[in-house]
């Protein structure tokens, strides 16, 4: 698939949902990102459950390594569930070698920021994960719960949301997550802006992944650059062409398929090394 027919498409699943209620919004989103998703890999379980009181979807290799992967979804705070990113997680899984636990935080506006990441950190107590991966407002969650760990585990970030998120600091408008977007993400959740928090590594082992065409990467490769000046070992890769969202269809765009799979075979490195 050329990037063209992803965005096209996908820009056409966003505009039919802004005709829905929320709830139904939600389910048009996981299905649309579900249509990009590739088959699970072979010999993988899925099973859903509740970790006091907080959905997850597992995702369990044939033969597990020792110790499981705890994933974040994004989707702006409001939407994404572990059906949306069924697909990312299932195959994080199977590169990884490790199970994968994917959880279903609760979403704004019902709740507030901090009761997100408090969702995120029930899970993150009970499985103790060896690493720590999130996409977009996921990976703010990540980073955010990193950051309240004494000894935080590897992180694995794609396209996360980070630092003052002004139109100063941001790059241009891009396909799929415009500027704007992110001042209106800001506005619903102020507690992401992290000014302060970001001019720290969350953790001591960070692999980095952004796209070349998303607002968020320029300030994103100004906290990869302070985290670096501080003594963290951050791995960095930008996939060419792609834009926000191109996780979903990383079988399908081989620029981002490319960029995914080192991502994956880095962050493994770091836990099997």
């Amino acid at each position: 698939m050329h990037i063209d027919a992803f965005i096209q498409r996908f820009s056409a699943g966003l505009a039919v949902m802004e005709e829905l209620p929320l709830p139904q919004s939600r389910r048009a989103y996981d299905k649309l990102c579900r249509t990009f998703a590739p088959p699970d890999p072979a010999g993988m379980r899925v099973e859903d459950s509740m970790i006091e009181g907080v959905g997850v979807r597992r995702f369990m290799p044939a033969s597990p390594l020792s110790g499981c992967v705890l994933f974040i979804h994004g989707g702006g705070f409001t939407l994404g569930s572990v059906e949306s990113h069924h697909g990312s997680a299932a195959s994080l899984a199977g590169i990884l070698g490790h199970e994968v636990v994917s959880v279903n935080y609760r979403l704004a506006p019902e709740v507030d920021y901090p009761t997100m990441l408090a969702d995120c950190r029930v899970v993150f107590d009970a499985i103790q994960p060896v690493a720590l991966v999130g996409d977009s407002a996921g990976g703010r969650l990540a980073i955010d719960l990193a950051h309240q760990l004494k000894d935080a585990p590897p992180l694995g970030l794609i396209y996360p949301a980070v630092g003052r998120l002004s139109l100063e600091c941001l790059g241009d408008d891009a396909p799929l997550l415009s500027r704007n977007d992110v001042l209106d993400i800001r506005q619903l959740c102020p507690d992401i802006m992290a000014i302060e928090r970001d001019r720290h590594p969350p953790a001591d082992r960070i692999d980095m992944l952004t796209v070349e065409r998303d607002p968020l990467t320029r300030p994103i490769e100004a906290a990869v650059n302070d985290w670096r000046n501080a003594g963290a070992s951050v791995g960095y890769r930008c996939a060419p062409h792609m834009v926000h969202a191109a996780l979903h269809a990383q079988a399908q765009l081989p620029e981002m398929g490319v960029a995914w799979q080192g991502f994956c075979q880095t962050l493994k490195q770091r836990l099997n090394g």
